[in-house]
């Protein structure tokens, strides 16, 4: 089956078995998913969430975090590890963010093609291509498609990537690959199945809804 087919086949495939996230489509403070994002870089939800948190019940405003101290913003974010470099990061951009636009808001960006709102995010401290787009996608309404972990291990299983793919390169790839209409819902359906299934070791693809389409299960 050629790619961009079986791409189609793949997200209808998971959609019957997972449904659209509830979340796919919902718009989000883009400094707050930026920093939720930053947030969450090398653990679970299970501690980045309530990480992210703590620093709003903290703080009540993004410009309290950035006149906050490195050292008490560490103390907020402790639970969700790391936290001495991602409060480093934190703060350094949200000062950069101000001092582009005036004010802590990345409300500018929306009226940016996708090249030129991605190159302003990948130029803050601690934002990768990842962190990006899922600013870009779920908060500035620019059709981009995240790629973490699980989504590369995935794709490149189901043959949608290569498998030496680089991070940035895997990013371009699936956005190319991937319909606008489909980013969303495909970007949290893939996470559910590398959670649930497809896992680093031992993949469980005798359960796997992809099995008649993945070409890593047919070649055994």
């Amino acid at each position: 089956m050629e790619k961009q087919k079986r791409l189609l086949k793949a997200a209808e495939l998971l959609e019957a078995k997972y449904g659209i996230p509830r979340w796919a489509h919902e718009k989000h403070d883009p400094v707050s998913t930026l920093v939720g994002t930053i947030l969450s870089q090398n653990t679970s939800d299970r501690n980045s969430i309530p990480a992210f948190d703590s620093l709003r019940k903290k703080y009540a405003t993004w410009e309290k975090v950035l006149n906050a101290s490195e050292k008490e913003i560490a103390k907020a974010i402790r639970r969700g590890g790391l936290a001495n470099i991602k409060a480093r990061r934190i703060k350094q951009a949200l000062a950069a963010v101000k001092e582009k636009s005036g004010k802590l808001s990345l409300s500018f960006l929306k009226g940016k093609s996708k090249a030129e709102a991605r190159e302003f995010l990948l130029s803050l401290p601690g934002v990768g291509w990842k962190t990006a787009s899922i600013v870009l996608l779920f908060s500035l309404g620019i059709f981009a498609f995240p790629v973490d972990t699980h989504i590369s291990r995935v794709s490149k299983r189901l043959g949608f990537i290569p498998k030496d793919s680089s991070l940035e390169k895997a990013h371009t790839t699936m956005d190319k690959l991937v319909p606008d209409r489909l980013k969303a819902s495909f970007h949290g359906n893939l996470i559910f199945l590398g959670r649930a299934l497809c896992h680093p070791r031992n993949p469980e693809c005798g359960k796997c809804p992809l099995n008649k389409i993945c070409p890593s299960y047919s070649a055994g």
